[in-house]
């Protein structure tokens, strides 16, 4: 979908030749568009649109609009949160009709920020999957333009950002969404390398031989019962000076988890194909940052594997030697998501990170606690917490911070390593993350559980593409 912003007067913009036409309209009104505003307000008089975002009036073969569609939608305030609800109201007037071209009215009040949310939104409700169907439906939309009576360099940048981030997080989704058959983690290293081919991208991918050389253990547990090799993919993206240290994003890249030897239950098992989507939100980020250019340095480590119950497989009550020299008793195969990303924590050291932030499908627990509202978020540093809360707030991709406190340690204690891989299950995101911290103490760290905000299961099932927005938000504030 390409994103155009055009300035016009709105006497134009009604003659536009769009499949349909969608004017945004604000809590003060619109009133130079007489014609629209005529019908609004014979539907305000009998309460059939009021001031609430959300809110559409529908219209076909409006009088004067040439466009066969015409949606009026209440944008409330103008915030982002009722930017997205409009997009999803209108897009469900809307996509009936199967547009190819959209044209969208933008009221000189409206900030650019909510537009930015509006057309993310739009992008969102239009996406759909189709790689492995056997016969896809091309995507309807293809154009939206975007009609302002300000010049349109006054939104053009937030309109270049949604057009950037729209193409990192459909990425994202596009990877999380895949059968595992097609997601493995050869095909996750073909993936970054393509996205290495971009003007100051960088791309290494490492086997098991150099993995070993490593000393990833921890990792290697992970991957030794499945047929499928496991890859170590570093991506790099160099904006900045070389004397500026990057920021490292870890991705979780569990391509099928089946709980490994502590089987998961049958039910809703399809799912774990989603257990990569911290890495491909890893992914995701870097093909917005390939559009963007931002002036910062920022390296992505995704190490992946799939956990399976092969007769090689780790067992409960296995002892493994992580890259850092920790032990680690593993009580439950099926938190294995902490056990590669520790060797990866470790590995980010040799970076000198201004900043460390993994992101992972990590706990359950972490579900009950927020629901799919907001991700989790566990930092080390008080600074680095409030930038991603804030990246988060801004961007609409909500997260929130959860405690860290030493006492949810006590429970990974083993008489038989130096720690062990779960803790019970009370505070279990808590206790996840306290794991993870052993591992991250050489720099600021983060991390972000996104088991609940990733993707969503029933008749809506599929991939969210969370956290790249706010991931994006976050690394445009520091560079």
């Amino acid at each position: 979908m390409n994103f155009e912003i055009l300035q016009r007067s709105l006497d134009k913009v009604l003659s536009e030749k769009v499949d349909a036409l969608v004017v945004l309209w604000p809590a003060q009104g619109l009133s130079p568009l007489h014609a629209v505003a005529q019908r609004v307000s014979a539907a305000r008089k009998h309460q059939h649109f009021e001031d609430q975002p959300g809110q559409v009036l529908v219209s076909y073969g409006c009088e004067g609009v040439h466009a066969p569609l015409l949606v009026v939608v209440h944008v409330g305030q103008g915030r982002p949160s009722d930017g997205r609800r409009a997009a999803e109201a209108a897009w469900n007037q809307i996509k009936g009709i199967k547009p190819r071209t959209l044209g969208v009215v933008v009221p000189e009040s409206l900030q650019a920020e909510a537009l930015q949310a509006w057309a993310m939104a739009l992008a969102d409700c239009s996406y759909s999957y189709t790689t492995t169907l056997s016969k896809p439906s091309a995507r309807s939309l293809t154009r939206v333009r975007f009609f302002s009576t300000q010049p349109a360099a006054r939104l053009k940048p937030a309109i270049a950002q949604a057009q950037a981030l729209m193409a990192g997080i459909e990425l994202a989704k596009e990877w999380a969404n895949r059968p595992p058959n097609h997601a493995t983690p050869t095909h996750l290293a073909e993936a970054a390398r393509a996205l290495a081919k971009g003007a100051r991208m960088k791309c290494e991918v490492l086997g098991l031989r150099e993995v070993s050389r490593l000393g990833m253990g921890a990792f290697m547990a992970v991957a030794q019962g499945s047929a499928q090799p496991l890859r170590f993919i570093v991506l790099r993206y160099d904006g900045a000076a070389k004397s500026k240290a990057p920021v490292v994003l870890v991705g979780k890249g569990i391509t099928f988890d089946t709980g490994g030897i502590s089987l998961k239950p049958g039910a809703e098992m399809d799912e774990m194909k989603f257990d990569m989507s911290g890495a491909a939100s890893v992914l995701g980020v870097f093909r917005t940052l390939a559009e963007l250019r931002p002036t910062i340095n920022v390296v992505g480590l995704i190490p992946a594997t799939e956990n399976m119950p092969d007769g090689l497989a780790v067992k409960p009550g296995d002892v493994v030697t992580s890259m850092s020299g920790q032990t680690i008793e593993i009580l439950n195969t099926d938190a294995e998501g902490r056990l590669i990303l520790c060797d990866a924590l470790t590995y980010a050291e040799r970076f000198k990170p201004r900043a460390v932030i993994d992101i992972a499908t990590l706990t359950g627990a972490c579900v009950i606690a927020l629901g799919a509202v907001r991700s989790g978020l566990f930092a080390s540093d008080d600074t680095l917490a409030q930038a991603l809360h804030q990246a988060g707030e801004d961007s609409g991709d909500l997260c929130w911070r959860m405690p860290l406190d030493d006492a949810y340690a006590e429970g990974l204690k083993s008489r038989f390593a130096d720690v062990a891989n779960i803790g019970g299950r009370a505070a279990g995101s808590v206790t996840a993350a306290k794991f993870l911290q052993r591992f991250a103490s050489q720099y600021p760290w983060a991390h972000l559980d996104i088991a609940g905000t990733a993707w969503k299961s029933g008749a809506a099932k599929g991939a969210t593409g969370r956290p790249v927005a706010l991931l994006v938000h976050y690394l445009l504030g520091q560079s």
